[in-house]
């Protein structure tokens, strides 16, 4: 049997980036993952799945050492974002705030692949994959047991769910959620375009939901398109000339023509966010903890906010020798994070719930604030600073800082 202080269920990007966080202390961490990515290759097509990383996301892979592999792969760094409805709109620039870019669309893969790079670096690591878990044996007041699917065991003290949205660990210790769909699903298209991306986003809301285009590398781009179950059913069943039609008369020009549909996939919105974070030798990361609505691309910066912040606790309790399964000790981490999530979550909630709407009055007030918020900097600069997860109480590592800072 093979002991540890941390076990890391998940080792995706916000399983990988706790792991990272963890890179280099003296707590002995285990990392159980049940696939490994594929090897990156330039040639190949862009993956279907892709994040709008934040400048937080950023300072956080780069204090780990992970962002390197990033660079070293790839990834297209934006500087605006276009919002606009009818009458209102506005254009947020990385400009206005003095910054050089408000951050960077990069395949999921690609995210995963630099951290797990960079985690094989650290001596006092081990990840443990591709394998399956057979089975959970919680304790919450001494070590629990892992056993895999190869008949192994690991034992810990300290259990991270960053298992995703059906986490097995949260549901095996008993934590509840709070979830409820919001009868949609969103469609994610990859495209390739007449000439090659600009540096913005673009985000346009319409009665049947928002229509986003994300820029990839070259001539390609993401859609990502937001509609009820039954139209997106009926969108994926067209041929790949029917849909660049579709896509042609709802999308821009400015965007570029669409010359070929590369992949299509879709997935339905939920949200769901966790009652609690965290129980004594438990905490919850990630989609683990939350599954916020995709609008604005927050799900994974907020999930690596929550990887920054529980490893800053760890290690800081452990410094200090304090058992860091103590639930005294993981509510610090619960305080840093969950009231900071659960903002989000709701800002998310309001935007979509308030552009979704068809009554006169409030998309005349919605429009009327688009427009006003192109005119008043210090309101623009505020949501601006939001978006790029550079507003609220930061983790060290979010910060630029190594957790042996002060």
């Amino acid at each position: 049997m093979k002991e540890f202080d941390v076990v890391v269920v998940g080792g995706g990007m916000v399983g990988a980036t706790v792991a990272c966080g963890l890179g280099g202390s003296s707590l002995k961490v285990g990392v159980v993952e049940q696939a490994i990515p594929d090897k990156f290759s330039s040639d190949q097509s862009h993956d279907l799945r892709v994040s709008a990383l934040s400048l937080a996301s950023k300072n956080i892979m780069q204090t780990v050492g992970a962002w390197e592999g990033v660079l070293n792969r790839r990834y297209c760094p934006f500087k605006r974002m276009r919002v606009w409805e009818t009458a209102g709109d506005t254009e947020f620039n990385s400009d206005d705030i003095a910054l050089p870019e408000l951050g960077y669309i990069v395949e999921n893969r690609v995210t995963q692949l630099a951290l797990l790079d960079q985690l094989a670096k650290f001596d006092n690591i081990e990840l443990i994959a591709p394998i399956s878990i057979k089975e959970i044996n919680y304790s919450a007041s001494g070590q629990s047991t892992l056993t895999l699917s190869d008949g192994s065991e690991l034992q810990t003290n300290m259990l991270v769910a960053a298992d995703g949205g059906n986490s097995r660990v949260r549901q095996t210790v008993g934590l509840g959620v709070t979830s409820w769909d919001y009868q949609q699903h969103a469609m994610v298209i990859y495209v390739e375009t007449d000439y090659e991306q600009q540096d913005i986003t673009w985000q346009r809301f319409v009665p049947s939901g928002p229509q986003a285009f994300l820029p990839l590398s070259g001539h390609y781009g993401s859609i990502v398109w937001y509609n009820s179950a039954d139209e997106v059913k009926r969108l994926k069943a067209l041929s790949n000339e029917a849909l660049i039609l579709e896509l042609t008369a709802t999308f821009p020009d400015c965007l570029g023509k669409i010359n070929q549909v590369l992949g299509v996939a879709s997935f339905p919105l939920k949200r769901q966010h966790a009652q609690q974070y965290v129980k004594a030798g438990v905490a919850l990361v990630g989609d683990a903890a939350h599954m916020i609505n995709p609008l604005a691309g927050q799900g994974v910066n907020i999930g690596l906010l929550d990887a920054a912040a529980l490893a800053e606790v760890l290690v800081e309790a452990h410094q200090k020798g304090e058992n860091i399964a103590d639930i005294s000790v993981l509510k610090r981490y619960e305080k840093m994070r969950r009231n900071e999530n659960l903002r989000m979550m709701t800002a998310m909630d309001i935007f979509y719930r308030v552009f979704s709407n068809k009554v006169l009055p409030i998309k005349f007030l919605r429009n009327f604030g688009l427009g006003l918020a192109e005119r008043i900097s210090p309101v623009k600069n505020k949501v601006t600073r939001m978006a790029i997860g550079l507003d609220g109480n930061l983790p060290k590592l979010a910060r630029g800082k190594t957790l042996g800072d002060s």
